[in-house]
């Protein structure tokens, strides 16, 4: 059984062809600032070095940072409605309260209270109030909202009023896209909130990417399934990744990790992943990730949905190196998927990890001659700054 596994990194972009338990080739390419233009080079230099027929892959995996560098950007993101049933209670702690301000005005800053919600138990802290729901409904399209997120009190418990309210939206904004925090976080109240408006921001973005992947996978004459990596080391469908974006936030280092696993033949033990841009540490137990036991902030926002307890440093191949009078500093800005441009290695000016890797012996890679001018005390200082981040 062929099947095709790619990883969008910040990058690079990986693919390979696995038949069954054997890897029959790898290859990597530079990471486009489209995504797709990356895994298009992947696949044709694939399929170059291993003469695959595309009419016989039966399972295509992907994974990509794609959604969770959007947020930490804060760019293309949908004008997104906080909508929380809570009222009377709650009024203290409105949606976004701990949100940074960068990232509330990339989503309009739409925060909203209705009366409802849920005690521990079940029973209701107030009755779900319809017309007060739609004339919030209506105040939010009015400032320009097109995404919605619904929070309500201890909805795990009891999601009537989530639900009831989705059912408006589609009723009076038919084909809107509706997260619901419910079917996304955990029992506390602001970070499920928070991991359900990130999710309603990216859900735009998420079908936009879907789309192209899928275009991309057909453009190239595979006709097999397209799955995502999501957060836990498994795979979910194209359309669960539409609707849930969030889950695909941590496929870069639970891709690395899984495939530690299966080619160290280690189902338990620690792995390392250094990317682009970042550093990542994570344990596997059994062959799949740990998962988080306490919340989790991405992008400066609190969160409880499903995520690895990875550990991520701002260290990676691109990793802006700079020596000054006060001392070397090594990250977190890095040159990314520009790193073959812009590393002096390949003939570009800017000085970066890769280049003091491969100026201090660590490294074979680019043209070592462009880097041989580097003074030895700059690189040794480089090196240990890396060294000490990542012990």
């Amino acid at each position: 059984m062929l099947r095709l596994g790619i990883d969008v990194g910040g990058t690079n972009t990986d693919a390979v062809l696995i038949d069954g338990d054997r890897v029959l080739g790898a290859v990597k390419a530079s990471t486009t600032a489209d995504v797709t233009g990356g895994i298009v080079t992947a696949l044709g230099d694939l399929r170059q070095a291993t003469g695959f027929d595309p009419a016989a892959v039966q399972a295509v995996m992907i994974g990509t940072t794609h959604f969770i560098n959007a947020l930490v950007e804060g760019e293309r993101l949908a004008q997104t409605a906080a909508i929380r049933f809570g009222l009377p209670a709650t009024r203290a702690l409105p949606p976004l309260v701990d949100w940074p301000d960068r990232l509330v005005t990339a989503i309009g800053g739409h925060s909203h209270l209705c009366h409802g919600g849920h005690e521990y138990d079940g029973s209701p802290i107030a009755d779900f109030d319809e017309a007060e729901f739609r004339a919030v409904l209506d105040r939010a399209v009015a400032a320009g909202a097109t995404s919605f997120a619904l929070s309500s009190v201890f909805s795990p418990v009891n999601a009537e009023f989530e639900t009831r309210a989705a059912e408006i939206i589609a009723e009076q904004l038919p084909g809107a896209p509706v997260s619901l925090s419910h079917e996304i976080g955990r029992m506390g109240l602001l970070g499920r909130e928070n991991a359900t408006v990130v999710n309603a921001a990216l859900r735009g973005l998420a079908d936009q990417v879907a789309t192209g992947l899928l275009r991309t996978v057909a453009e190239a004459g595979i006709n097999a399934l397209v799955f995502l990596s999501q957060n836990d080391g498994t795979l979910m469908d194209v359309d669960y990744a539409r609707r849930y974006p969030v889950a695909t936030f941590a496929s870069g280092p639970t891709n690395s990790m899984r495939g530690a696993a299966f080619l160290s033949r280690l189902p338990s033990c620690a792995v390392v992943d250094i990317g682009g841009t970042t550093s990542d540490v994570g344990i596997l137990q059994q062959g799949f990730p740990r998962e988080a036991s306490t919340d989790v902030n991405v992008a400066g926002v609190q969160t409880n949905f499903r995520m690895p307890d990875v550990l991520s440093i701002g260290i990676g191949g691109g990793s802006h190196v700079l020596h000054q009078a006060s001392g070397t500093a090594v990250g977190p800005a890095s040159v990314g998927y520009r790193l073959a441009q812009e590393a002096l290695v390949f003939g570009g000016t800017r000085l970066t990890a890769t280049d003091v890797a491969v100026a201090g012996g660590r490294a074979e890679v680019g043209d070592a001659s462009l880097v041989a001018h580097l003074d030895k005390s700059v690189v040794d200082a480089a090196l240990r700054v890396v060294d000490d981040r990542l012990a």
